[in-house]
């Protein structure tokens, strides 16, 4: 797995919320939220190369998005995106609106609640999304358990423990996705070290997608899986 990492923080004054920087924006942390990693910013880039193909308005939805570190990225480097950003829990619900004020992009970047993608039920969304984005847990619950326990000091466990062989989230992920995705739309989301050949045989079972590739980090590993849903025939 990867080192996970986070990213510096910077805390300006005794009395202001610590900070991070992700992709040029700076935004607010808060306990109980995970902080970004540098590696994220490989999605971040290959979801902006991808809508920057796109011509017009573009639907973005972006998953698990915590802070909402990679919708008000994609937000503030595509003007023309709509994005709507879902998580679970209030603590992280909270901060991503937060962020989105503090970024001024709360007018291109919706905030909801929910179960993976229940919290959008209501937003008219299927079959309409030309990409949706997401950074899931991926780390197997017996890791967090073992050598990987250290993450779990500062840092909640539901935005780590991907189940018992990491990938649970990301099985959810690609069967749920291809609902809200246009034909010809985008899947993007990144996985740990050495899961590239399970994600594949992932994507290739949904049956949804056409093959998949993958965005490599500076080392060479895959990191990020990028498929398009299938055109209507």
């Amino acid at each position: 797995m990867a080192k996970q990492e986070p990213i510096e923080i910077s805390v300006k004054g005794l009395s202001s919320a610590p900070t991070v920087r992700f992709m040029g924006i700076e935004l607010e942390m808060a306990p109980g939220v995970l902080v970004p990693r540098e590696e994220t910013e490989l999605l971040g880039r290959s979801a902006v190369e991808l809508l920057q193909g796109m011509s017009g308005e573009a639907i973005v939805i972006d998953m698990c998005c915590g802070s909402g570190n990679l919708a008000l990225a994609i937000a503030a480097a595509v003007p023309t995106a709509r994005v709507w950003a879902s998580d679970l829990t209030d603590d992280t619900v909270a901060l991503a609106r937060r962020n989105a004020e503090r970024c001024g992009l709360a007018g291109s970047v919706k905030v909801v609640q929910g179960d993976l993608f229940s919290g959008l039920q209501d937003e008219g969304l299927e079959g309409k999304a030309d990409l949706v984005v997401c950074n899931p847990p991926y780390i197997s619950t017996l890791r967090l358990e073992g050598d990987r326990a250290a993450l779990l000091e500062n840092e909640p466990r539901e935005a780590f423990d991907g189940g018992p062989y990491g990938l649970s989230i990301h099985q959810r992920l690609v069967r749920e996705a291809a609902a809200f995705l246009k034909p010809g739309g985008w899947l993007a989301f990144e996985f740990g070290e050495g899961q590239d050949r399970q994600v594949k045989i992932l994507l290739t079972r949904a049956g949804f997608y056409e093959p998949a590739r993958f965005a490599a980090d500076a080392a060479g590993t895959p990191r990020v899986a990028i498929a398009r849903k299938k055109q209507e025939q």
